[in-house]
């Protein structure tokens, strides 16, 4: 239990430096937060708790491609937040996002790669 604790307490703690480094200087909380923190956490967590090589390089594979189809949100939430309402900007770049992403998961069956197993 003391070991859940320890990895809540360190994740969390890395997002909220991101948000307050973010509140203070837009290019530096940014860069923060592109930078896969919370991969590269998840990568070490499952090393440090045994999990197998095959299962961490799965998670660094399928990381890769569920990236991708969520980059075009980060262009389209500031262009909806400058046009409407904050909520509804965010609600419309999730549900484009999730299209977007079912688009591309059929799209990568064609070569192989399935996104929905």
């Amino acid at each position: 239990m003391t070991w859940l604790v320890t990895k809540y307490l360190i994740t969390a703690a890395v997002v909220v430096l991101a948000s307050e480094i973010a509140k203070r200087n837009d290019l530096i909380g940014a860069l923060i937060v592109a930078l896969p923190l919370v991969s590269v956490l998840t990568l070490i967590w499952l090393a440090i708790e045994g999990q197998s090589v095959e299962r961490i390089g799965n998670h660094a594979w399928y990381t890769f491609w569920y990236v991708l189809p969520t980059l075009p949100m980060f262009l389209l939430f500031p262009w909806l937040l400058a046009r409407l309402h904050f909520t509804v900007a965010l609600a419309l770049s999730i549900a484009i996002t999730v299209g977007l992403f079912w688009i591309y998961a059929r799209a990568l069956r064609g070569f192989g790669i399935d996104l929905f197993p």
